[in-house]
């Protein structure tokens, strides 16, 4: 089993925003000596709890203190681009950090409409022409000539042992049929947000995408992980606490109240009311909190009940020592980095 990470740049209650982005860079470093496999960042855009908005500089940052780990997007929100820009901002990262560069891309605003329109005017036209904006990012991510224009700087000439060894790893990410149909379609890797609607419909988005695939030279085989969002802590207490601060930021977001990430000893003192109790209830039911043997039983059974040999941890709470200790029992109970 491959462990990864998905970090989001989380706000935190009395902090800058801007330390939010330097604490990613830290996670990376943290994860990579851990043994995870890929480390991956997110793009949201108005967003006052998620703060990443640019992941291709954040991944260049990244590449300057990494030397195994992959790095990626998870992902670009390409309806807001021009294809041949990204291609040319990623094929600037791979020679950055060779072979080992992933591209997940997705057709979401990653925002509200109107913050959509502001990053293109033509958003509503642009995620119509998703695939086909893939399809062009792929051929300017090979390094070769397409509709007369190559995307620099190019690769050494590809070895025929490694062919695609300097080439970008495109994903296609998704956490509805669409997603999958179209991944399956191209023959791409495919990744399920599992933890943007706790799981709902990852069985049906898989069983489509391994059903519909079409092999690619690249990937002769479909490849998939789902992204999930987990917590880990020495006890099963003490994780249930930490992860008050998450519950309370969903119960705000579905009443429309955003904001940075709540302490949680602040938030067990106050509470939740009588009317939040059964949501708290729900998401706690499907949460993958606990100790490390907790968490991790939980994610095996899901790994083996979906046919996956990846899973993606994506982890939030208030203290970043915290989250680093979190992946490190994670990494430990899966034995990682052996």
């Amino acid at each position: 089993m491959k462990l990864s990470v998905l970090d989001q740049s989380i706000w935190l209650a009395g902090a800058s925003e801007d330390a939010a982005i330097r604490d990613t860079l830290d996670m990376a470093v943290h994860c990579e000596a851990l043994g995870y496999h890929r480390f991956w960042v997110s793009e949201h855009h108005s967003l006052p709890t998620i703060v990443g908005t640019a992941p291709e500089i954040l991944l260049a940052a990244m590449a300057a203190r990494t030397q195994r780990i992959r790095l990626g997007s998870a992902g670009v929100m390409l309806p807001h681009y021009a294809a041949l820009k990204v291609a040319e901002q990623f094929r600037v990262l791979e020679a950055l950090a060779p072979g080992r560069i992933d591209l997940g891309v997705g057709r979401a605003p990653g925002a509200d409409m109107r913050t959509a329109l502001a990053l293109n005017p033509n958003a509503h036209a642009a995620a119509e022409s998703f695939p086909e904006q893939i399809q062009d990012l792929q051929a300017w991510l090979a390094g070769q000539p397409h509709r007369g224009i190559v995307a620099h700087p190019r690769a050494p000439a590809p070895s025929p042992e490694a062919p695609w060894a300097r080439i970008p790893t495109v994903w296609v990410l998704g956490s509805s049929d669409y997603g999958a149909r179209l991944a399956a379609h191209l023959g791409l890797p495919y990744a399920f947000a599992y933890f943007f609607m706790d799981g709902q419909g990852v069985e049906q988005a898989l069983d489509l995408y391994r059903r519909l695939y079409r092999p690619s030279p690249r990937h002769p085989r479909p490849q998939a992980t789902i992204c999930v969002w987990a917590l880990a802590a020495d006890t099963d207490e003490e994780a249930r606490f930490h992860a008050l601060s998450r519950e309370r930021w969903r119960l705000d977001r579905m009443h429309g109240r955003l904001g940075p990430l709540q302490p949680p000893d602040q938030i067990a003192q106050r509470g939740f009311t009588p009317e939040e109790w059964p949501t708290v209830d729900a998401l706690r039911r499907k949460a993958f909190v606990g100790s490390a043997a907790t968490v991790a039983e939980q994610l095996r059974r899901l790994a083996d009940a979906l046919a996956l040999d990846e899973l993606v941890i994506n982890t939030w709470a208030y203290d970043p020592a915290v989250r680093r200790r979190s992946y490190a029992l994670l990494a430990q109970a899966f034995e990682i980095s052996k």
